[in-house]
C-alpha cells in the first residue's frame, strides 16, 4: 500500500495536533546525551514516586507506575516544551482519592476503575482546551 506524502497544510495541521512530531523531525543528534542522563534520572525518582503515588490515590501501586509512565509518552507527543518534566503529583494523588472515595463505597474495584476514569477525562479536558488554546 502506498502512502502519499502529507502536503504542506496537512503536515501543519499533523504538527499542531502532534506537536512532539515536529520536535522529533527537528531532533539533533548533539541533544541524545543530555536527553538519555535526564531520562535516566527522572525514571529512577518515577519508579518509586509513581508507585508511592499510586498507594496514596488509593490504587494499586503498579497503577500509578503505569500512570505516570502513560503520562509522560503522551507528553512526548503532544506537549510543546523541551524543558518541562511531566510526572506523578503527591497533591493531585489525595485529591483523586479523597473525589474517588465516597462514590467507591469501600469496593477497591470500583475505586480503581472511578480513578482510571477520572484520569482520563482530566486528560481528555487537557487535550480540548490545548486545542483550542486555552490555558489551564
Amino acid at each position: 500500500m502506498i502512502v502519499a506524502e502529507p502536503t504542506g497544510g496537512e503536515r501543519r495541521l499533523i504538527e499542531r495536533l502532534l506537536p512532539g512530531l515536529a520536535t522529533a523531525r527537528a531532533y539533533r543528534r548533539g541533544w541524545l546525551r543530555p536527553d538519555l542522563i535526564a531520562g535516566l534520572t527522572v525514571f529512577t525518582i518515577l519508579v518509586p514516586q509513581g508507585m508511592a503515588y499510586g498507594e496514596l490515590a488509593g490504587v494499586e501501586p503498579v497503577a500509578g507506575l503505569y500512570t505516570a509512565f502513560a503520562a509522560m509518552v503522551a507528553y512526548a507527543v503532544f506537549g510543546t516544551s523541551r524543558q518541562l518534566m511531566v510526572g506523578p503529583e503527591s497533591g493531585i494523588a489525595i485529591l483523586a482519592a479523597a473525589s474517588v472515595a465516597p462514590l467507591a463505597d469501600g469496593d477497591p474495584a470500583r475505586f480503581a476503575a472511578l480513578a482510571a476514569a477520572l484520569a482520563l477525562m482530566v486528560g481528555a479536558i487537557c487535550m480540548v482546551a490545548g486545542l483550542l488554546r486555552w490555558s489551564l
